[in-house]
């Protein structure tokens, strides 16, 4: 998929003016991040693009594509931890997307898991990081970014983690499972 495929207009109908720059933000960042790390940056883009396409949609809707798509139905009535799994099933079912890495990426850009792949990692840092992000850390988070993947995912997601322990909502596994996993790569993180 090309970068025109979705363009600002159309990303901002459906995803609204706020979130169509995140997901913009999020683009130029994978890309970026992609070329410093060795990955491929149209892969990134792509990934970054589709990452956010249902976030915006109803918690109704979501629930439905839950059903729909076969996901968990545990996600119901969660858009945040929904929207990047059904926009994985989506994009393989309406788009015809078969690259499992992109898919990944999309699926697990909220939550992290262990045994990222780069791109996933690479999806995971930019959607945490990107330009129109505002908040304690970020920039630091944006440096660490461009110098270690896993660095910047171990930052995101214990920030990530404490920011949902302050609010006092329990995390889904799958964060805990990453950092974990982080955590037992010390000696390998780039």
């Amino acid at each position: 998929m090309k970068e025109g495929c979705i363009g600002r207009e159309a990303l901002e109908a459906r995803l609204g003016e706020r979130r169509a720059a995140h997901v913009a933000g999020t683009a130029r960042m994978a890309a970026e991040l992609a070329e410093i790390h060795g990955a491929d940056a149209e892969k990134a883009r792509e990934a970054a693009l589709l990452h956010d396409l249902f976030r915006a949609v109803s918690a109704g809707e979501l629930d439905a594509l839950i059903d729909r798509y076969g996901e968990d139905p545990a996600l119901k009535g969660d858009a945040n931890l929904s929207h990047g799994k059904v926009a994985a099933a989506w994009m393989k079912e309406e788009l015809g997307i078969e690259d499992a890495d992109i898919l990944n990426a999309v699926r697990y850009h909220t939550t992290g898991r262990a045994g990222m792949s780069k791109l996933e990692k690479i999806l995971y840092a930019a959607d945490a990081a990107e330009p129109t992000r505002d908040y304690a850390g970020v920039e630091a988070l944006r440096k660490r970014a461009r110098e270690s993947l896993d660095g910047a995912c171990v930052m995101a997601l214990e920030s990530a983690l404490r920011h949902l322990g302050e609010k006092g909502v329990r995390p889904h596994p799958d964060s805990r499972r990453a950092l974990a996993w982080f955590s037992k790569q010390k000696g390998e993180i780039d």
